[in-house]
C-alpha cells in the first residue's frame, strides 16, 4: 500500500498514536457508563438489557491483558481503532485503484481517508473511552473492507468477510444494521448487485451474519426480546412540535463529532458518490443514504443521539477522500487539535467552567474522591445504574455495593436480602427515594463530587432498609463485584 519512507513514517505515526491512546486510557477516570459495562464484563452473558455483549467481551479481554483497572477496561479501544486504520486504508487504497486511480494516487486517498477519520471527535476521543461504538466502529470498517475486496477480486468467497463483520457489528451495536440494510438496497437495485444475488455467495454471506448475530437473538429469545423492546421501542417516540430542534440537534452534533471541517468533506463526499459509476460507490451511496433517512426520519418525532450516526464514519471518511480540495490537512489539524483539547480538560482541567457546560467534569471529575468521602460502616446502595458502576469501581474493596433497578433481573450476580445500607441518589433524580423500595431511616448532609474547585454534582445520602418484595429478598437488587486491588 505504502512504500518507501512514506510508508514508515505512516506507521510511525499510527503506532505513536495508538501508544499516546493507551496512555490516556490509564489516567482518565471511568465515565459511568464505563463503569457500567465494566459489570457486563464481570457478568459474561450472551446479551445485555441495553446493548449487545460485543463491548463487554472488548473490555474482558482488556482486563485479562492489564486487570480491572481504567487501561484494563479500555485498551481494546486504541488497539481496534490502530487496526482498523489499517484496514480502512487497504479498503481507501483499493477502491482508488478501482476508481482508475494510478498508485500514487491511491496512496494518497489511503492516506486522507485514516488522517480524516482518526481527526473526528468521534474516534479521537471515541476510542479512550470504552463504548459500544468501540467495536462497532472497528466491524463496520472491517465490513467496508472485505466488501471492496469482494468487488476488487470479483472473489464470491468474500461476502463470508463482508456477513460476518455485519453480524459482529450487530453484535457490538444494534445500529450496525442500518449500513447492512443500504447495502441490501444496493444488491436489489443495481444491476452488479442483482448479479450477485443470483450467486450462492451473497446468500451465504447473510448465513455468515446470522450465525455471528445468533447469540444475540437467542439471549433476546431467551428473555422477552428485552433489547429488542428497549431499543426499538425509540421508533414509537413522536413529537413532531419539536422537529426543527431534534433535527438541528441531529446536524449540529454531526459538526461536533466530526468537527466542523471534517463534517464538509464528510456532506461533499457523499455528494460525489453520486458521479461515480462503480459499485464500490454506489455501494457506499445507498450504506450512507438509507441509514441517514433512517436518523432524519427518527428527528422529526425524537432526539437522535449525537453518537448514533458513529456507525457511518469509516464509510464517511472513505467518501470523503473524493473532494480534491487541498485543505482537507488544515480541517483535520483542526479536528486532532479539538480532540487534544477535550483529553487535556478531562485530565487536567485548565479551563473552569461548570459541569452544565464542561462534559469531562460532567462525566469524569472526582469520582474516586466522592465515593471514599462516603460512610464506610454500611453497605453503598444506588438506583442509577451509572452510579453504581462508579461506586463498584472506586468504592472499599470490603464494602458491598447494591444496585437496585429492574435491568439488573437479568444480570446472572447475586441478588442481596433485605439489608440496611447507605442510599446514594444525584440530584437529577430528585430528592425522595421510591417508598416501594425502600424505607428511609435517616437522611445524611448532602455530599458534593468536585474536581479541584468545581462542583461535578451533588448527592443525597439516605440510611435506608431494603424493601424486602421477592422470596429471595428485594426485588431487582443485587450485589455489584467490587474491584480487586493489588495488596
Amino acid at each position: 500500500m505504502f512504500a518507501g519512507q512514506a510508508s514508515r513514517l505512516w506507521w510511525i505515526c499510527l503506532l505513536s498514536l495508538t501508544v499516546m491512546r493507551i496512555l490516556v486510557c490509564a489516567w482518565l477516570p471511568l465515565t459511568p457508563d464505563e463503569a457500567y459495562y465494566r459489570i457486563w464484563a464481570l457478568a459474561p452473558a450472551l446479551g445485555y438489557f441495553d446493548h449487545p455483549p460485543m463491548v463487554a467481551a472488548f473490555i474482558k479481554i482488556g482486563q485479562i491483558l492489564a486487570g480491572d483497572t481504567p487501561l484494563g477496561l479500555r485498551l481494546l479501544g486504541p488497539l481496534s481503532a490502530g487496526l482498523g486504520t489499517v484496514f480502512l486504508a487497504c479498503a481507501a487504497h483499493d477502491w482508488a485503484l478501482l476508481r482508475g486511480k494510478d498508485a500514487a494516487q491511491a496512496k494518497g486517498s489511503a492516506l486522507k481517508a485514516t488522517v480524516l477519520l482518526n481527526a473526528t471527535l468521534a474516534l479521537g476521543v471515541g476510542c479512550v473511552v470504552m463504548t459500544p461504538d468501540t467495536p462497532l466502529v472497528f466491524f463496520i470498517t472491517l465490513f467496508a473492507w472485505a466488501f471492496v475486496r469482494l468487488v476488487r477480486t470479483q472473489n464470491g468467497a468474500w461476502w463470508l468477510g463482508v456477513g460476518a463483520a455485519a453480524g459482529l457489528g450487530f453484535a457490538s451495536k444494534y445500529t450496525a444494521l442500518l449500513p447492512v440494510a443500504g447495502l441490501g438496497v444496493w444488491a436489489l437495485l443495481t444491476p452488479v448487485g442483482r448479479g450477485w444475488l443470483k450467486t450462492k455467495w451473497l446468500w451465504l454471506g447473510g448465513v455468515s451474519a446470522i450465525l455471528c448475530a445468533s447469540p444475540v437473538i437467542w439471549w433476546n429469545a431467551t428473555h422477552h426480546w428485552a433489547s429488542f423492546l428497549k431499543q426499538g421501542g425509540r421508533v414509537g417516540d413522536w413529537h413532531p412540535a419539536k422537529m426543527l430542534t431534534y433535527f438541528s440537534e441531529l446536524v449540529g452534533g454531526q459538526v461536533g463529532l466530526a468537527t466542523p471541517g471534517i463534517f464538509v468533506f464528510f456532506v461533499a463526499g457523499v455528494c460525489l458518490l453520486l458521479r461515480q459509476k462503480e459499485a464500490v460507490s454506489r455501494a457506499l451511496f445507498c450504506m450512507v443514504v438509507v441509514p441517514v433517512l433512517v436518523f432524519v426520519q427518527h428527528a422529526v418525532g425524537a432526539r437522535v443521539q449525537a453518537n448514533w450516526p458513529v456507525v457511518l464514519y469509516p464509510l464517511l471518511a472513505l467518501a470523503g477522500t473524493l473532494p480534491a480540495w487541498r485543505w482537507w490537512k488544515g480541517a483535520s489539524c483542526l479536528g486532532f487539535a479539538l480532540s487534544a483539547l477535550v483529553i487535556v480538560q478531562a485530565l487536567f482541567a485548565p479551563l473552569k467552567a461548570s459541569a452544565h457546560i464542561d462534559i469531562t467534569l460532567r462525566q469524569m471529575g472526582g469520582w474516586a474522591a466522592f465515593v471514599q468521602s462516603l460512610p464506610t460502616d454500611a453497605p453503598l446502595i444506588a438506583d442509577d445504574y451509572g452510579l453504581a458502576g462508579e461506586l463498584a469501581f472506586y468504592g472499599n474493596s470490603l464494602q458491598p455495593v447494591i444496585a437496585v433497578e429492574p435491568r439488573w433481573a437479568l444480570f446472572n450476580l447475586p441478588h442481596t436480602a433485605c439489608a440496611e445500607g447507605y442510599l446514594v441518589r444525584g440530584h437529577k433524580q430528585g430528592d425522595d427515594p421510591e417508598r416501594a423500595g425502600f424505607h428511609v431511616l435517616a437522611r445524611l448532609p448532602v455530599v458534593t463530587r468536585m474536581r479541584a474547585s468545581q462542583v461535578a454534582d451533588t448527592y443525597s445520602v439516605y440510611k435506608v432498609s431494603l424493601a424486602c418484595t421477592g422470596a429471595d429478598g428485594a426485588q431487582n437488587a443485587v450485589v455489584l463485584p467490587l474491584r480487586r486491588r493489588a495488596q
